[in-house]
């Protein structure tokens, strides 16, 4: 068993997404066929892929049936799906749960105020919030960043009751907690105080967007932008989780 990594899916095979289909962008276009040769390619049927948000364009989650019946039966291994800041489809827990549970959507789980072992690392996470350059209103940037730090801090610590001890904590986010000039400190200051020493994240597309991704150690953290186009449509394996005791 393997764990790998990838953001930004953007699928949008279901009613109601035929505007927003990828495709028309540079870099996307046939990225479906590209995503699922790729994929399949490096992922077998026994590993896990977390997937870091972005997973599809639908409003809601009948909207997006055919997205995840995708995801489940064509894509290889495990998928642990955390919230993107496009996955209007989101809803509570409890009702995502039932929704895989009656289309027998088995290969896929929520990560949301919770944490999984596998084999030979903990995935804890979430959405995350960073301002961007453009964004004026600070008591709502204020807001999210603390909303998020809650449940990341919660993640984390779900993690460590069921394995951190013994596998490494990797912590996904959706949102860089870096990017540019800006820096989520709640976040940074939550995966210092727990030792956790790696974060994927996803959210940037585009030359544009991307010159100011953090890729590399900082605060202590190795940072790795995973967003599919920048990994070209295929998930990014992460190695040499198992601690040495």
């Amino acid at each position: 068993m393997s764990l790998f990594a990838i953001a930004d899916l953007h699928l949008a095979m279901g009613s109601g997404c035929e505007n927003k289909h990828m495709g028309i962008f540079k870099g996307w276009e046939k990225y479906t066929e590209r995503l699922t040769e790729n994929w399949n390619g490096a992922v077998g049927k026994d590993d896990t892929v977390v997937i870091a948000g972005d997973v599809s364009w639908a409003d809601s989650l009948e909207g997006a049936f055919t997205d995840f019946e995708f995801i489940n039966n064509t894509l290889h291994g495990r998928k642990i799906i955390l919230k993107g800041n496009h996955d209007y489809w989101w809803t509570t827990l409890s009702k995502m749960n039932v929704f895989l549970a009656s289309n027998e959507f088995y290969n896929i789980s929520f990560l949301h105020n919770n944490a999984f072992l596998v084999d030979g690392a903990v995935v804890c996470g979430t959405r995350g919030y960073i301002k961007s350059p453009n964004e004026t209103d600070d008591s709502h940037a204020e807001k999210l960043r603390k909303r998020e730090a809650l449940r990341l801090e919660e993640s984390v610590k779900r993690a460590k009751e069921c394995g951190g001890e013994y596998s490494e904590i990797c912590a996904f986010l959706h949102y860089p907690p870096i990017y540019g000039g800006f820096e989520n400190y709640e976040v940074i200051g939550i995966l210092q105080g727990h030792g956790v020493k790696r974060c994927y994240y996803g959210h940037l597309h585009g030359q544009a967007a991307r010159r100011y991704a953090v890729s590399g150690e900082r605060y202590g953290i190795e940072l790795s932008l995973v967003s599919a186009d920048f990994v070209g449509f295929t998930p990014v394996k992460i190695e040499n989780t198992r601690k040495n005791i």
